[in-house]
């Protein structure tokens, strides 16, 4: 059996859990939680990354390989059962990772406005940098696959949260699949394809029983991340030109 295998690249505080979880619903489809997490802090921090670099950290790479062509071979490219695999990714992950198995999947982009995600982000891991955020790897990446003779989907989390069944029918048809009314609910608690790390970044997707309303944000933004987010918008401007549009 031929497997359609996704791949969403999103950037951390995007709701890209919960789209994983909209994706779980459907009969037709396989869900996996961010497979190369244990690459990026052992890449990125060490064998022996602290759970102050990121939160649940020594669980993480406990619980999962940390040997991205052991990943790419085993379970991104690896046997599903089901004619659908969807993957949630972190385009931050992308740390010294050989990218021609991207010629395999079937590539899509979340991204949310840096003026949100950014301190919701802080609240997290503290200050966070543009690699961070997964901004520029996002863009790069984009024009990459599109120079290989792609056409990746651009989802932006605003637009989806204003109207999940249009944007999310006219994403499965980019992706040659039939949209589910289930994909827009779901029980409370969480799901079982959930990282290890669920418990310290999906308390707010736990508690819900399907896409939250968009609201704006009411706090001011921080002064302390006015740096990053002058990095992240012209990165995101461009994205935001792509993304799907509720009709």
């Amino acid at each position: 059996m031929d497997t359609k295998r996704i791949c969403l690249w999103s950037g951390p505080r995007n709701v890209s859990t919960a789209l994983m979880y909209a994706f779980a619903q459907r009969s037709d489809t396989q869900v996996i939680d961010e497979p190369l997490y244990a690459h990026y802090l052992q890449t990125k921090y060490g064998t022996e990354a602290r759970d102050s670099t990121h939160p649940g950290a020594t669980e993480v790479m406990a619980s999962m390989s940390t040997d991205s062509e052991q990943v790419i071979n085993e379970v991104i490219l690896g046997r599903c059962e089901k004619p659908v695999l969807f993957m949630k990714q972190m385009a931050h992950h992308l740390i010294d990772i050989d990218l021609r198995f991207l010629a395999r999947t079937l590539n899509v982009f979340l991204i949310r406005d840096p003026r949100e995600m950014l301190p919701s982000l802080m609240k997290v891991i503290g200050t966070p940098t543009l690699a961070d955020t997964g901004f520029k790897t996002q863009h790069d990446l984009l024009m990459a696959l599109r120079d290989a003779g792609q056409s990746p989907p651009v989802l932006d989390a605003r637009l989806l949260l204003e109207d999940p069944a249009s944007v999310l029918t006219q994403l499965c048809e980019r992706l040659g699949l039939r949209f589910e009314d289930s994909m827009l609910s779901w029980e409370t608690g969480g799901n079982p394809a959930d990282g290890v790390w669920a418990r310290y970044w999906y308390q707010n997707v736990h508690r819900s029983t399907g896409f939250a309303p968009y609201r704006p944000k009411s706090e001011p933004f921080p002064v302390e991340l006015e740096a990053v987010l002058a990095e992240c918008s012209p990165y995101y401007k461009v994205l935001r030109q792509e993304a799907i549009c509720p009709t």
